[in-house]
């Protein structure tokens, strides 16, 4: 679901006019009308603090699929791209490259995950290296391999 989809929702969830949020997030209430419109969208950053404000994941304001890999984020696009347990069983939570075989591929700490996986990102996504770092850095710490860990 888009930004402009829950945006409104939650904003009207917690009380709070478009002006209101405009002031807590340091901005004009234009530019929230025009997110609740999808005029425009707000960066990456800028989510972050919108989901901070607004006390929810940020995952909640991406569209993001309905089913990622619950270590490094990545959204499944084709049925081969999930591991497997060490049975040989489908596991949903996981990408392959993150978990196969009954167990994780590799150790890694989630600082050295996104130093990772940001460049790929942001090759795919058309972001900088920078804006990909930031959006792993407030979306991993909600998955399930390092939910565990903190």
């Amino acid at each position: 679901m888009a930004i402009k989809d829950v945006l409104p929702r939650l904003r009207r969830e917690r009380g709070l006019t478009q002006e209101d949020l405009a002031k807590k997030l340091f901005i004009t209430r234009q530019a929230v009308s025009r997110w609740e419109t999808g005029e425009t969208a707000p960066g990456i950053d800028m989510t972050k603090l919108i989901a901070v404000t607004l006390d929810v994941p940020v995952t909640e304001l991406l569209e993001m699929p309905e089913h990622y890999c619950q270590s490094c984020g990545m959204m499944f696009t084709a049925p081969d791209q999930h591991g497997h347990e060490a049975d040989g069983t489908e596991v949903e939570d996981f990408c392959r490259w993150c978990y196969d075989d009954g167990a994780y591929t590799y150790e890694t700490t989630m600082e050295d995950m996104i130093e990772d996986c940001a460049p790929r990102m942001a090759e795919a996504m058309g972001w900088t290296v920078d804006e990909s770092a930031s959006l792993l850095g407030a979306v991993l710490p909600t998955l399930k391999r390092w939910k565990k860990s903190r």
